[in-house]
């Protein structure tokens, strides 16, 4: 198989690793502070990440970028 790229549609190629993190745990309808405590980060540090993934996946909120992400087969 071709290797992950943003050329190829996998969403997960357009992110950085912890973001690609992040949107798991979103996509599992994890909160802000749930993610912040299971990946050791800060409340902020998870916003700043799960702020970014909406425009890296063409979409203009979390919600969207949640559809988008399960429309593209992530989760």
């Amino acid at each position: 198989p071709a290797p992950a790229s943003p050329r190829n549609g996998d969403p997960r190629a357009q992110l950085s690793p912890r973001q690609a993190q992040v949107l798991d745990w979103v996509l599992a309808g994890q909160s802000n502070r749930d993610i912040a405590e299971r990946l050791a980060l800060s409340e902020g540090t998870v916003k700043n990440h799960a702020s970014s993934i909406p425009s890296k996946l063409g979409v203009r909120d979390r919600t969207r970028a949640v559809l988008k992400a399960l429309e593209l087969g992530y989760f």
